[in-house]
């Protein structure tokens, strides 16, 4: 019988507006881009203002991709091709 009350609480949830979507991998559709330390734009976009690599969790990339990612991250940076923190030069 509680089996049944909580079902029916799971599908009154399914209705409200945050309902939990699908992530799917942006890196493991067809025709999507190559991670590649090169790439630096594509790289900075899984990166926060402050220099950290955004989870896997956020971005829905697989687990895979995900530590790929964070490889091709980590050789850009070692290699100067980006900063390890993203700082704003004011005077």
């Amino acid at each position: 019988m509680k089996k049944n009350k909580y079902k029916n609480k799971r599908e009154e949830k399914s209705n409200s507006p945050f309902e939990n979507k699908k992530k799917f991998c942006p890196f493991s559709q067809p025709n999507s881009p190559v991670i590649d330390y090169k790439d630096i734009r594509m790289l900075s976009r899984y990166i926060t203002e402050k220099g950290k690599i955004i989870p896997s969790r956020i971005t829905g990339v697989s687990r895979k991709k995900q530590n790929e990612l964070s490889k091709a991250i980590k050789r850009a940076r070692f290699l100067s091709l980006m900063s390890y923190t993203n700082k704003s030069i004011t005077s």
